[in-house]
């Protein structure tokens, strides 16, 4: 019973680790819902560095700005 009350509260205490990170990214307008910042999170726990982790979402935020810019214009996307 304590075994399923401990695994209870730790998912509680994800959940609360989860929404104030989300409130953070909202007050900073970073634009990442709580599954995107879970699977962060577990990287930068098992040994991710964070600025890296920040560059590429920024260059893949670019790279799929680039590809809807190319398709709203009709061209090919490579």
């Amino acid at each position: 019973m304590a075994d399923a009350n401990t695994k209870a509260n730790n998912a509680a205490q994800a959940r609360q680790v989860i929404d104030v990170f989300h409130e953070i990214s909202t007050l900073l307008n970073a634009e990442l819902d709580r599954g995107t910042l879970s699977i962060c999170i577990s990287l930068i726990e098992n040994g991710i560095n964070p600025e890296a982790l920040a560059t590429v979402i920024r260059e893949l935020r670019k790279d799929a700005e680039e590809v809807r810019r190319k398709v709203a214009a009709g061209e090919a996307v490579e």
